[in-house]
């Protein structure tokens, strides 16, 4: 009698990352101090005081916990609404957003409501481990678009061309960069816009750590300004990073009102409605916490500073790219995969950081460093750990 099979989409994917990278932190013996954990993007402080007490309050009411709108809470798709247009200096209205469990959902749903099984979606290389495991288990072909590592990087247009004019029906980026922390600079996310339109296709930003752009950055892209930018963009977000928030799972997408209606039939089917509580609670934290969360902004500026003063006192590491909460860093043994590397450094040094090749082809000299996750002691530490 033949065995049940899972599905092999899935079956052939590679376990989880960050639980096999923990599992190498927990044969760390603790000889070189106390463990500085860089692998995981989660912010390394609390929620405020004020967070807290509006998500038990919200928890605490009868009014969510039933079933709410698939597409979000009004009060939050307002609130987030007005917040885009005060960014991006343009007119979104709630119609424009869906909210969900997190971005990685947002992602999956504006996969699956953008691309089918044997369409093909443009990802960057390096890429996010988790947009490229959602493509194969969905059945959705990927072409890589090149990234310059020797300019911070950033992707080629050339080969985002070549991937456009191959039939990619979406380019798929993410800036700041989840693994390298590269900051996209607005004139190329508008040539990568005008790509995308010129060739029918759509371009999915995730914006996850847009929070922690510096002071001076100014607006993120001029994307939304354009006219009919809602038959081209698609913008992802998250509320974990900039709320502390991470395990109550709260994303959001801003889009063409077209768009969100595909997204909200996959929604319905894949979740019904993100978590109620914590979308009441973040509408009414969004204008009492913008002071707090500017000072995240203006520490997490301190840690990735302190990472930068370190790698400059470490002979044979380079910094590739470093922004808002990750470095993708070369190291500097050859002859060595870079998975070899990070476990060596989390079993001996107490370093705990994820290998380059998690994250796409040719990696394998580089390592993502979550600074954000560490105070800026605890990254002096690497001068020492790593040396």
């Amino acid at each position: 009698m033949p065995a049940a099979q899972a599905n092999p989409l899935v079956a052939r994917l590679s376990p989880p990352p960050i639980p096999s990278v923990l599992a190498w932190a927990r044969e760390y013996r603790g000889g070189k101090g106390p463990l500085v954990d860089l692998s995981q993007a989660v912010p390394g402080y609390p929620a405020h005081p004020e967070m807290l007490r509006l998500l038990g309050e919200a928890a605490a009411s009868p009014k969510t916990t039933g079933y709410g709108p698939i597409e979000g809470e009004g009060v939050l798709r307002d609130a987030y609404a007005r917040h885009m247009s005060s960014v991006y200096d343009a007119s979104v209205s709630s119609d424009n957003i869906h909210i969900t469990a997190g971005c990685n959902q947002a992602f999956m749903s504006a996969a699956i409501a953008l691309a089918g099984a044997g369409d093909t979606v443009a990802l960057t290389n390096p890429f996010y481990f988790n947009q490229e495991t959602t493509l194969a288990m969905l059945g959705i072909k990927r072409v890589l678009v090149e990234c310059d590592a020797e300019h911070g990087f950033l992707p080629k247009l050339q080969s985002a061309e070549k991937a456009l004019a191959g039939g990619a029906k979406v380019l798929a980026i993410v800036t700041p960069n989840n693994p390298t922390g590269a900051i996209y600079p607005p004139a190329l996310l508008l040539d990568l816009f005008l790509l995308c339109q010129r060739h029918g296709a759509w371009l999915i930003v995730d914006e996850t750590y847009r929070d922690f752009l510096p002071d001076a950055h100014g607006a993120p892209h001029p994307l939304l300004t354009i006219p009919g930018w809602d038959e081209t963009l698609v913008l992802l977000y998250s509320f974990s990073k900039s709320f502390c928030i991470p395990g109550h799972r709260l994303g959001a997408i801003t889009a063409g009102a077209n768009v969100i209606a595909e997204i909200t039939k996959v929604m319905d089917n894949m979740q019904i409605c993100a978590p109620r509580a914590a979308q009441v609670a973040a509408a009414q934290a969004m204008p009492l916490l913008s002071d707090w969360r500017a000072g995240n902004r203006v520490e997490i500026a301190r840690r990735a500073n302190a990472l930068r003063i370190v790698m400059a006192q470490l002979p044979g590491w380079e910094i590739g790219a470093l922004g808002a909460y990750f470095a993708f860093i070369r190291h500097p043994f050859e002859g060595l995969s870079s998975s070899a590397v990070a476990e060596r450094l989390a079993k001996e040094a107490g370093v705990v950081c994820l290998p380059g090749s998690y994250f796409g082809e040719g990696q394998e000299h580089y390592l993502r460093l979550a600074f954000a996750n560490a105070d800026a002691a605890s990254i002096g530490l690497l001068a020492d750990r790593l040396a």
